[in-house]
């Protein structure tokens, strides 16, 4: 029988590994610089589900990912207090060993698969550290009411969302944020003008009911914004929501060509001046990417690194609570 190998036991050639990308995260996402901030991250990890249990890859094997990349991964996560991750699949092997790695002070909360011919057996989910955040009660799918008429179907949306937003709302130092995470479909340009002006409707009248509770509402996920100032661009912030500044002109993927500038991934919120809807109250004082191809490359294509990693980079936010 072969030996079973053990996610949390890695060689030491994997724990040499992990320091130095440890040491090189210093760099790009440095520490906070006073505890009480809070650190949101949103990462699209590509096809985030079947694993290859073993520390190194066979030649010809799938999935390519395995526990060596799982710990990279999590090096990765710990530095936030909670990441929006998309493309978790249907297969949750890659997410469990994920959650052990990361150890007994995280948790997660996730959708159901979404189901249909454009979705991908796909799930939207939240990882946070138990000992900066909680949950505070909320979580919700967001559908469109299109058999009220509302002003989110009538003659924008005539479906439902293809992968459903998931909003969760959470409690940190006092402070009470409501996440919204997504992943619009990517298809043809022209067809997700409407999901994504079909969202931004959405929050915006969610925010105006929210309005008397306070709460801090934060969008973010893969919206596949293929740059400033698009149609899809212009869709995605048509109600106010206002793209994270301190992650313009920062590459969403690691097959950025240097050209143009692709806004696929965002974290924004609505901007102060918006009538009967809740300004956010936490003050962004810092936010960035993670470029891990630099150092997690070696000879790897950048299409084989994609399938160990991701395609995408993680974005990051962090803002001051106010005091009281």
């Amino acid at each position: 029988m072969p030996v079973e190998v053990d996610v949390m036991a890695p060689p030491q050639r994997v724990a040499a590994r992990v320091a130095r990308w440890e040491e090189a995260l210093d760099a790009l996402v440095p520490a906070r610089v006073v505890r009480s901030n809070i650190r949101i991250a949103t990462w699209n990890l590509r096809v985030f589900g079947g694993l290859t249990k073993a520390w190194t890859t066979p030649e010809g094997a799938s999935p390519m990912r395995n526990f060596t990349d799982v710990h990279l991964i999590a090096a990765v996560i710990r530095r936030f207090d909670v990441v929006a991750v998309q493309e978790v699949r249907g297969d949750l092997r890659a997410l469990r060993h994920l959650m052990k790695v990361l150890g007994d002070d995280w948790a997660f909360i996730l959708t159901d698969v979404t189901k249909g011919a454009d979705k991908n057996p796909e799930r939207l989910a939240f990882l946070f550290n138990t000992h900066r955040v909680k949950p505070s009660g909320l979580a919700c799918e967001l559908v469109v009411p299109l058999a009220e008429g509302v002003n989110v179907g009538r003659g924008e949306l005539d479906r439902q969302f293809a992968r459903t937003p998931y909003a969760v709302s959470f409690l940190s130092q006092g402070q009470t944020f409501t996440l919204v995470t997504l992943h619009v479909v990517f298809g043809k340009a022209a067809d997700r003008v409407p999901e994504l002006r079909a969202i931004a409707q959405w929050l915006a009248d969610w925010a105006e009911q929210e309005f008397d509770w306070d709460h801090n509402l934060i969008a973010l996920g893969d919206f596949n914004i293929d740059r400033a100032g698009d149609p899809l661009f212009k869709a995605f912030t048509s109600t106010g929501l206002a793209p994270a500044p301190h992650l313009d002109g920062l590459p969403r993927t690691i097959f950025h060509t240097g050209e143009g500038g692709h806004f696929y991934d965002q974290i924004a919120w609505f901007n102060h001046g918006q009538e009967g809807r809740p300004v956010l109250t936490l003050e962004a004082v810092a936010g960035g990417h993670a470029d891990f191809v630099p150092e997690l490359r070696g000879n790897r294509t950048l299409k084989d690194l994609s399938f160990h990693i991701s395609d995408h980079y993680p974005l990051w936010v962090e803002f001051a609570a106010p005091t009281t």
